[in-house]
């Protein structure tokens, strides 16, 4: 999947970002797996605190006190920040509960919010994945690998 992620943006001739937090840099390690990789991907941060969300990112302190860091609103703050930062054409973000702790009733673990900024238009994805931290992290990683490159055809 990831090679057709690199291949839709190289015919397109776009360049992507990543920012993440659950996935702490597994997105844009995947992408970079990819050899070619180099031509289409400018940059990734690892925001992992709500403080380099708002420091790298431009997130809200507002949005964050309000939404928390994973909400659709949080990574959607996250993506438009990400591309005006970087410049990037498409960005991808998330932002989740990995476990094994620190889910409640309304943010379960396992829950993952991503993001895809195409161009001006964003895309977020809600998801509860299931199995143990690093399951859900890789879980993660082909959802927003697949949240990319369905964004990117829209």
């Amino acid at each position: 999947m990831e090679e057709q992620l690199v291949k839709l943006l190289a015919e397109k001739n776009l360049i992507i970002s990543t920012a993440e937090s659950c996935t702490g840099g597994l997105i844009a390690g995947t992408i970079v797996n990819v050899a070619g990789a180099s031509s289409v991907f400018n940059e990734g941060f690892i925001t992992y605190s709500n403080e380099a969300k708002e420091k790298r990112l431009g997130v809200g302190h507002d949005t964050l006190e309000k939404y928390g860091a994973v909400s659709g609103e949080t990574v959607r703050e996250m993506a438009e920040g990400l591309a005006k930062v970087t410049g990037a054409d498409v960005t991808i973000v998330s932002s989740g509960i990995a476990g094994p702790d620190g889910g409640t009733i309304e943010k379960p673990v396992g829950l993952v919010y991503l993001c895809c900024f195409v161009k001006g238009k964003t895309y977020v994805r809600k998801n509860i994945f299931a199995g143990d931290r690093q399951q859900v992290r890789e879980q993660a990683v082909k959802e927003a690998i697949e949240l990319a490159i369905d964004s990117i055809n829209k």
